[in-house]
């Protein structure tokens, strides 16, 4: 290939091909099989686009959220998805996730690695409205598939009402809105049996 901008370009697309054959703990809100990455990050896009209307900072730039929700999981190309409610899990794969960064990023043109590693970074820090917005949709989305689910994850790994309700808090800050209904939703699950009240 002449063009070595257009190359590397190319690259990192075949390369985030991956994505697809990274299956989540959550299961499609049909119950037929495993969510994979590539299929969360768009869903997350989609309700960027549709969710937007309910952020508490109306002055949010939208398409930085949704460059952030599509981006902020390519690092687990590597090593796979890590159950959310597994403390010590989590604190490995942050730096497993951070190496796979460095690697995936680099495939890009500078200009390309260094925007996308900020965003990623600044979805990690949760530091701007955008980054909370962007976090605030990748906790609700599970707690949906859970919920159509019969919570099917929850009950595979004991979760309890008060690890959701930690887990999705950052939608507090983000759009009371949107808290209202996760709060609702959780007491439902709760009533249904999805999910232990302790």
């Amino acid at each position: 290939m002449k063009d070595e901008r257009l190359k590397k370009q190319i690259d990192f697309i075949l390369e985030i091909d991956k994505l697809k054959h990274i299956y989540r703990q959550t299961l499609l809100t049909d119950g037929s099989r495993h969510e994979n990455d590539a299929e969360h990050s768009w869903h997350l896009a989609m309700m960027a686009l549709l969710l937007c209307e309910h952020a508490t900072e109306m002055s949010i730039d939208m398409f930085r959220v949704v460059k952030m929700v599509l981006i902020h999981d390519l690092v687990e190309i590597d090593h796979g998805d890590t159950l959310c409610y597994d403390d010590e899990a989590i604190r490995i794969a942050k730096e497993r996730e951070r190496k796979t960064a460095e690697r995936l990023f680099c495939l890009l043109p500078e200009d390309q690695s260094e925007e996308f590693r900020m965003l990623w970074e600044e979805f990690e820090q949760q530091a701007t409205p955008e980054a909370c917005f962007a976090a605030s949709l990748d906790r609700l989305q599970p707690l949906l598939h859970n919920y159509k689910t019969g919570g099917y994850s929850w009950k595979k790994h004991g979760v309890t009402r008060d690890k959701v309700l930690r887990r999705t808090e950052p939608i507090r800050e983000s759009s009371t809105f949107l808290w209202n209904f996760v709060q609702e939703l959780i007491q439902e699950s709760v009533a249904r049996g999805y999910l232990n009240r302790n």
